[in-house]
């Protein structure tokens, strides 16, 4: 039995009947038999389906977004961004999928063809996330049954509800149910998952689990793809306008959702001549963050989805204090039932913390002063991870040099924590192996075919 808890008050809002290692066997049964009348259809009956998906989630905005609050915690305005952003995703994705599957004749002369078709994957399993549980599975389902496979979705069980609403509308849609189940249950429930030869195996989530993930599923070589964590930096050049919309901008990015994103800002470096301007405003900034109840109105922070980070912000906090940082807001839980945690800002921070080098997943920020753009290249390298690095100048060029020299999938100036459906999301090091999004995306879920055609 899996149990649900609204991680604002900590009580049990329902209990679910977990998977086996047979219902998941019959699952996954039933989707090979389903799966080729599903990809035979005419790709316009897919989309169509597809489409229909995306009217019910528009029709039933308001019920899931109040779902997702009551299991993930996020503020109820980012649970309804959250939805309209996959409408435009999907709305990306329905645009595109015509061309990323068309036949290409790459030669053709007398007595000879050569051409590339495309065919889908077959059957997969998305192991998704439950930070953004709707956005991050929908990269994987949304372009996998468009393209004609069928999608094992196992949700995180902290936002299984929400996987089950999502796949409860696409029945209604018109897919079916043998070709979209959801696959109920916590991390054993996904190791017997690992268990099934399937086609290809997508996950969200952490480097440990990643990684631990690639080497169960590697025997029987399905396609894997990892989309996983970051320590993403941003840096403040001394060129900037104003350091105080830079401060607003940035602490949106370390705190949206909790600070619970993927790409959130999770280390800053300031160039020491703006350092103090930028730090003050910043501290006024996230001041002003309204934190508590996530349904409520004007609520900016909410609750933590998963209680054992309060643990790992702790320790990073004592850690950074201990080895010299200064305290300059929050660093302590929230007392009550739920899983708050106060907005927290360190300074005089340094690599040899945790706070800077470790993934914080969570309503924290070392700022840390650098004295030039080397420096800061430097620093902004020495990680593990490479999801994405943002760079805030009023020069263009200066950023772009900056950020060429930088491990990183996505380099973002004057802007960051931003994802587009139209560029691909990718990492690289501990961040990940593969990518979604852009027609990149929709061809990671195709198998092209070579065709030799002589006569």
């Amino acid at each position: 039995m899996l149990e649900v808890r609204n991680p604002a008050t900590g009580a049990v809002i329902a209990a679910l009947a977990a998977d086996t290692a047979d219902t998941i066997a019959a699952k996954v049964q039933a989707a090979r038999q389903a799966q080729p009348a599903w990809a035979a259809l005419p790709l316009a009956e897919r989309k169509a389906r597809l489409a229909a998906l995306g009217e019910g989630l528009k029709a039933s905005l308001e019920e899931l977004a109040a779902t997702l609050t009551s299991e993930v915690g996020k503020p109820l305005q980012q649970s309804r961004n959250e939805l309209n952003g996959t409408l435009a995703r999907l709305a990306f994705f329905l645009e595109h999928v015509d061309a990323a599957v068309a036949p290409e004749t790459v030669l053709s002369e007398a007595g000879l063809e050569e051409r590339i078709t495309q065919e889908p994957l077959g059957v997969i399993a998305n192991i998704s996330a439950w930070n953004y549980p709707i956005f991050v599975g929908s990269n994987v389902y949304f372009p996998a049954l468009m393209t004609g496979s069928a999608v094992l979705y196992k949700p995180s069980e902290y936002a299984t509800l929400t996987g089950l609403a999502i796949q409860k509308l696409a029945v209604a849609a018109g897919i079916p149910a043998e070709v979209f189940p959801v696959i109920v249950g916590g991390g054993d429930v996904g190791q017997l998952l690992l268990e099934q030869p399937l086609d290809g195996f997508f996950f969200t989530g952490s480097y440990g689990t990643g990684k631990h993930i690639n080497q169960q599923v590697a025997g029987h070589l399905p396609k894997v793809q990892l989309e996983l964590g970051g320590k993403d930096p941003a840096y403040v050049t001394d060129d900037v306008a104003d350091p105080a919309a830079v401060a607003a901008g940035l602490a949106d990015g370390a705190f949206y959702n909790a600070g619970q994103s993927c790409c959130a800002v999770e280390r800053i470096y300031v160039h020491t001549r703006v350092y103090d301007a930028f730090v003050d405003a910043f501290l006024k900034e996230v001041a002003a963050f309204k934190v508590g109840d996530p349904t409520a109105e004007g609520t900016y922070i909410g609750p933590l989805t998963r209680r054992a980070q309060l643990d790992v912000l702790d320790d990073q906090v004592a850690d950074a204090v201990a080895r010299g940082a200064t305290l300059r807001a929050g660093g302590k839980r929230i007392e009550g039932p739920g899983a708050f945690y106060a907005p927290t800002v360190l300074t005089e921070v340094d690599h040899s913390m945790k706070v800077m080098r470790d993934e914080s997943f969570g309503p924290i920020i070392g700022i840390q002063r650098v004295q030039d753009d080397a420096e800061a290249a430097r620093l902004m390298n020495d990680t593990a991870y490479g999801l994405t690095a943002a760079v805030y100048s009023a020069t263009r060029d200066r950023a772009e040099a900056i950020l060429r020299d930088v491990r990183t999938g996505t380099a973002y100036w004057n802007c960051c924590d931003r994802v587009s459906p139209r560029l691909p999301w990718s990492g690289r090091g501990h961040s990940g192996v593969g990518l979604t999004l852009s027609h990149y995306g929709i061809k990671a879920f195709l198998h092209p075919r070579a065709w030799h055609l002589r006569g």
